[in-house]
């Protein structure tokens, strides 16, 4: 038992990468759980709008409770209620209040649950606060978007982008090098054809049955959980195929630098796992510690969450939707890129080297 103890650890120290995983995992879970798991949203962005915008804007300064947790956007008499509800679908703002005459009237985001859940309870007291008080203007709360704050309204969109980062990643990753493990991987650098050609040739299968998983999936959330689609089909095209180059990118990447299945699945499981927590979709982005949220930002999952979301549930349009694009494509084509450059070099014929050479 004693030379079998000792031989499993001289393996484990040959295998850094397994070493590095049974290190950096826990590590990872760590940080993420403690900095990352909170449901409860604190801060609010907030737009003003209606005939008394600015006694609604000074109500909420004078609230302490309302103070310490809304931050206003904008405070502008000339805008109506529906320039307010423009501003959640545009996501400019979490709340929108409309102030008219004796009326108030706040607009919560349902597409963003946690907030809404939050911001639902903080207005229902403030509510509660101003009936005791006769000369208080009325306060009526109002949640668009997913009024009955569905968790599988919001679910379902993130779920889809969860789906095409598994086929995108881990099925990639691990098909590609099996292709290697059986050697014809290297075969494909003595046809003659480019480096984007072959891998380009390779994955569009990938592509292709990711793309039906996602109208399946999609189909089926719809049908099944009643989740609506009120926004455009072709911006949820676009934002859907220019995540799935990025995510199959980063499956082409892992499988450049693994000799083995073992090796892909360890190294995409690393990537998979923080798409899956930081990207907003279980845990909201606003209630992460600065730090955590910025590796966030750096996930592509994170901005096709913000797409699907905004495209099914609230109508979001290209203008509302420019930004999580852009960041996108810029992704698809920075990782694709060195997806390409990467994997060529990886199936290459080593150069031989020239005689007379450095000794």
């Amino acid at each position: 038992m004693r030379a079998v103890f000792i031989k499993e650890f001289q393996e484990l120290r040959r295998d850094r990468r397994t070493l590095g995983m049974l290190v950096v995992l826990p590590l990872l879970l760590l940080i993420i759980f403690g900095y990352a798991a909170n449901f409860t949203v604190d801060e609010f962005s907030v737009v003003v709008v209606g005939a008394d915008a600015e006694a609604a804007a000074d109500l909420i300064d004078e609230n302490e409770e309302l103070a310490d947790h809304l931050t206003l956007v904008s405070v502008d008499a000339d805008e109506t209620a529906a320039d307010g509800q423009q501003a959640l679908v545009d996501n400019v703002a979490d709340i929108a209040i409309v102030a008219d005459a004796d009326q108030i009237t706040v607009y919560l985001d349902g597409s963003n649950l946690f907030a809404a859940q939050s911001s639902l309870v903080l207005f229902t007291q403030v509510q509660q606060q101003l009936v005791q008080n006769p000369q208080a203007p009325a306060v009526d709360i109002e949640v668009l978007f997913n009024p009955d704050l569905k968790t599988s309204w919001v679910m379902i969109p993130a779920i889809i982008g969860l789906i095409l980062t598994f086929i995108g990643t881990i099925i990639t990753s691990i098909g590609l090098v099996r292709e290697r493990e059986s050697g014809t991987l290297e075969q494909l650098a003595v046809m003659p054809l480019s480096a984007t050609a072959v891998i380009l040739g390779k994955i569009m299968p990938y592509f292709l049955l990711a793309s039906f998983d996602m109208v399946l999936i999609a189909t089926l959330g719809i049908w099944l959980f009643g989740v609506p689609f009120v926004g455009s089909v072709w911006v949820f095209i676009v934002g859907a195929a220019l995540f799935l180059f990025a995510v199959l990118g980063i499956g082409v990447l892992i499988s450049s630098v693994s000799q083995t299945s073992g090796q892909a699945i360890q190294l995409a499981m690393m990537t998979l796992l923080p798409q899956i927590l930081l990207s907003g979709m279980i845990f909201p982005l606003d209630a992460m510690a600065a730090g955590v949220r910025w590796i966030g930002y750096l996930l592509p999952l994170t901005y096709f969450t913000m797409v699907s979301q905004g495209v099914m549930l609230r109508g979001a349009s290209w203008d509302a939707l420019w930004l999580p694009l852009t960041i996108l494509a810029v992704m698809a084509v920075v990782i694709f890129g060195l997806a390409v450059v990467r994997l060529h070099a990886s199936i290459s014929p080593a150069k031989p080297r020239l005689h007379g050479a450095r000794r």
